[in-house]
C-alpha cells in the first residue's frame, strides 16, 4: 500500500501534468499533517525555481527551524541540487524519495550531510516521470539544466 503523503505528492504531479507542466509533485509533513503541498511549475509560471519543492516550501510558508528539523519532505522524483541546497538549509532531516530512475540528485550528498532519504521506487513516480521525458525531451532538459 503506498503511504498517505507519498500519495499526496503523487497527486500534486498529477495536477502539474494537468497545468501542462512537468509531473513531479511534494509535499512537506511536520508532525504527521501536510503542512505545504506543490509541484513543478516553472513551465505554467515561466520560472527558472519552481520545482515541486521549492513550491511545496513556499507553500508552506514562513516556519519556525524546529518545524523544518521535524519535518519529513515527500518527493515524486529525487531532488535536484537547487531543491537538496534547500532541503539543507532549513536543516530538514527527512526525505522520502518517490523514485530515482529517471533523475537522481545529489543523494549521497544528502546523506553525507545528515539527512536521512527513503528511496521508495514507487512505480506510479516513475511511469510519470518516465511517460513524460519520452513525449517531451526538451522541456525535461530544459529543467534539470541540460
Amino acid at each position: 500500500m503506498r503511504h498517505v503523503f507519498l500519495q499526496a505528492a503523487i497527486e500534486e504531479a498529477k495536477v502539474g501534468l494537468e497545468t501542462g507542466g512537468i509531473p513531479i509533485g511534494s509535499v512537506l509533513v511536520i508532525d504527521g499533517r501536510i503542512a505545504g503541498r506543490g509541484h513543478n511549475k516553472r513551465i505554467q509560471k515561466g520560472s527558472p525555481v519552481l520545482h515541486a519543492e521549492m513550491d511545496c516550501l513556499q507553500n508552506a510558508g514562513r516556519l519556525t527551524a524546529s518545524e523544518y528539523r521535524r519535518a519529513t519532505l515527500y518527493s515524486t522524483l529525487s531532488p535536484c541540487d537547487m531543491c537538496s541546497g534547500a532541503a539543507l538549509l532549513y536543516r530538514i532531516p527527512r526525505i522520502v524519495i518517490g523514485e530515482n530512475r529517471t533523475f537522481r540528485g545529489p543523494e549521497d550528498y544528502l546523506r553525507s550531510r545528515g539527512v536521512e532519504l527513503q528511496v521508495v521506487d514507487d512505480p506510479q513516480c516513475f511511469l510519470l516521470m518516465e511517460e513524460f521525458i519520452r513525449q517531451n525531451g526538451s522541456l525535461w532538459n530544459e529543467d534539470i539544466g541540460v
